[in-house]
């Protein structure tokens, strides 16, 4: 008898076991790589030679952490609360509300705005006009202190 090689049927199949090994390795470089990636814009503030501290703005009763609206150079409006991170691109009407429940909450917090040295002073008198309009009587503007 002579030898016979055995037919082998064909199969059809894809080999998923290199997608998902390079799949994990794209997985482990993202969140790697994610923590270094910040959603930040820069403020460029206008210095100044009299500017305050936020400590001394508060005064010595400390009564709330301070309510920072940003403006960036483009006119777009951001928002912090209670130090949290700074929440970029709200729409005006969002960022008053957002004011007047923190207001309510903690009447005395200070609220500052900080316009980039960049900006259009039109954008920052309708931020200050539209706080004045929801009812926050007192504002500060953030500067850098000359050195």
């Amino acid at each position: 008898m002579a030898y016979q090689p055995k037919k082998r049927k064909m199969t059809a199949e894809i080999n998923v076991v290199p997608y998902i090994d390079v799949m994990l390795v794209l997985l482990i470089i993202f969140m790697v790589t994610a923590p270094f990636v910040t959603q930040g814009v820069d403020v460029d503030l206008p210095a100044t030679q009299s500017a305050k501290t936020a400590a001394e703005l508060m005064g010595d009763d400390n009564s709330g952490s301070p309510i920072i609206v940003e403006v960036d150079r483009d006119g777009n409006l951001g928002l912090s609360v209670n130090n949290a991170d700074m929440v970029r691109g709200l729409p005006l009407n969002d960022l008053l509300t957002r004011i007047r429940a923190e207001l309510q909450l903690n009447p005395g917090s200070p609220v500052l705005v900080g316009g980039d040295g960049r900006v259009p002073y039109s954008f920052i008198v309708e931020t200050l006009d539209a706080l004045n309009q929801a009812g926050v009587g007192s504002v500060g503007l953030m500067t850098e202190p000359l050195e």
